[in-house]
């Protein structure tokens, strides 16, 4: 992550990201993350494109939500409008830490662009998937 970066978070996480491009810094992708809590569960809202260059505030907002005591994590994807491999790489990250601390990691994702990099990658066999925020925090 470029040093010149720069993430607020206090409960809501966003850009916009900076990067760095042959040596010139320049703006990137912008990333809207928010998490609400009710109790030991915790809603994480993904609002933009999640890749190399935003995964990093991903990672930080997923880190914070389990340090912070979220046993259940449903990770809204409905605003996301593309996820590269580095993405993926924070999520199953965040699946195994959630599980090795006897919590669980649910994902909102109908956009069909998404479903199908989560279904070509197999990692929609990994994660339990849903339409809505309601169904995930029911389960």
């Amino acid at each position: 992550v470029p040093a010149k970066c720069r993430w607020r978070y206090n409960g809501r996480l966003h850009g916009p990201v900076m990067a760095m491009s042959r040596g010139k810094e320049v703006n990137a992708v912008e990333l809207d993350i928010n998490t609400t809590r009710d109790r030991d569960a915790c809603v994480i809202s993904v609002d933009g494109e999640v890749d190399v260059y935003t995964s990093p505030a991903l990672k930080q907002a997923l880190v914070a939500a389990s340090e912070d005591g979220c046993a259940s994590i449903v990770v809204d994807m409905d605003r996301v409008a593309f996820i590269d491999s580095s993405g993926l790489g924070v999520l199953v990250g965040a699946l195994r830490r959630s599980r090795e601390s006897g919590g669980d990691l649910r994902l909102v994702c109908s956009r069909d662009n998404l479903v199908k990099i989560f279904r070509i990658t197999g990692l929609d066999r990994v994660f339990p998937m849903y339409a809505t925020v309601a169904e995930a925090r029911e389960a």
